[in-house]
């Protein structure tokens, strides 16, 4: 006899938070991490501010429990989370603190990637010019990239 996992009458495979599908069949954890901007350890910490069992499946969560897990990944020092743990801490324009997800994220990179090329800063111009930004790793690799040919020009075909 075999056993099988049953699931329960309200399981949602597939839920909407903050703009993204997150997939109901994986913990509540690593489901926190499709949004972007949320990574493992921060979706630890906001399901342990939330007291929301860590081996739940996403799936399993009733509404009150996700409406708690949204507003403390968007309010997370009003839930004691120290600021060294967001990803936007001293902004350029007011100086704040804050965790940014989602489109929220895609529009400060930009803004900040502009502000960079309007300055004409040098990782503003490698952008622009749509080289890496630093050389540390990449100088080697992207040198001989830049010269490289096409292998069927070459005749190695």
């Amino acid at each position: 006899m075999s056993s099988s996992l049953v699931l329960p009458e309200k399981f949602q495979h597939i839920l909407r938070v903050m703009n993204t599908n997150i997939d109901g069949r994986r913990k509540v954890m690593f489901a926190l991490t499709a949004i972007k901007g949320v990574g493992r350890r921060f979706a630890n910490i906001v399901c342990k501010k939330a007291d929301v069992d860590l081996n739940k499946r996403a799936g399993e969560l009733s509404e009150e429990e996700v409406e708690k897990l949204i507003t403390i990944m968007s309010n997370p020092r009003q839930y004691k989370i120290p600021d060294w743990f967001l990803n936007r801490q001293k902004d350029i324009k007011d100086g704040k603190y804050s965790q940014v997800t989602s489109n929220g994220l895609e529009n400060k990179l930009r803004e900040d990637l502009e502000r960079l090329k309007k300055i004409r800063a040098h990782r503003g111009l490698r952008h622009y010019w749509g080289s890496p930004c630093t050389w540390s790793t990449y100088q080697d690799y992207w040198q001989e990239r830049k010269n490289c040919r096409c292998i069927k020009e070459e005749g190695l075909i």
